[in-house]
């Protein structure tokens, strides 16, 4: 059984999302997430198994899902007052989160519980989203700039290939090293 995807709901499935979530998100700071089970989520949240198996059919969906709502941004980029600086304020959080031990938890489960990809889509759409909100404000004060995917292909995949793939040493500069080959203009 294929959950069904988990957008923001409304009501009682609101609620029951929020309570699932915040018993993932305790008990994996309480026992781990190697040692959380889907009975003992049940029972912190105030439901039953079968209510999480039904909605996310198994402990690794449920996990990927909450994965993905830790993965999305809080708050809208820093406005610095130009592109680049824009640009490289986000680059730089965005690698600093994403290679974190709780950023690498995060991708890792999100990935390995999303057997259709809609949540990696989610994933990459919260960049997108960040990064058209640079451009937008960038473009607004009159600034050339690169398009949505000459970013995500320029800064975004190369700091997840090398968060999951070579992962150590990219810091700040490598960040900007990347922000500075995506607005190079051939």
């Amino acid at each position: 059984m294929s959950p069904k995807p988990m957008t923001r709901p409304g009501g009682r499935s609101a609620r029951v999302q929020e309570a699932v979530h915040a018993a993932v998100r305790e008990l994996v700071g309480e026992v781990g997430r190697d040692a959380v089970t889907v009975p003992m989520v049940a029972a912190r949240a105030g439901v039953t198994p079968s209510t999480i198996y039904r909605r996310w059919g198994d402990l690794q969906e449920l996990l990927s899902d909450v994965a993905v709502e830790r993965l999305r941004p809080e708050t809208d980029p820093a406005d610095l007052g130009s592109l680049r600086a824009d640009l490289d304020a986000w680059a730089e959080q965005f690698l600093d989160e994403m290679a974190s031990p709780s950023g690498r938890a995060y991708i890792r489960d999100a990935l390995l519980g999303d057997p259709d990809g809609s949540n990696a889509g989610r994933c990459s759409a919260y960049a997108a989203e960040q990064i058209d909100a640079v451009l937008n404000r960038a473009a607004g004060r009159g600034e050339p700039v690169p398009d949505t995917e000459r970013v995500i292909d320029r800064v975004v995949a190369p700091i997840m290939y090398r968060i999951l793939f070579r992962p150590g040493g990219q810091g700040a500069d490598y960040a900007r090293e990347l922000v500075a080959n995506a607005l190079h203009r051939p």
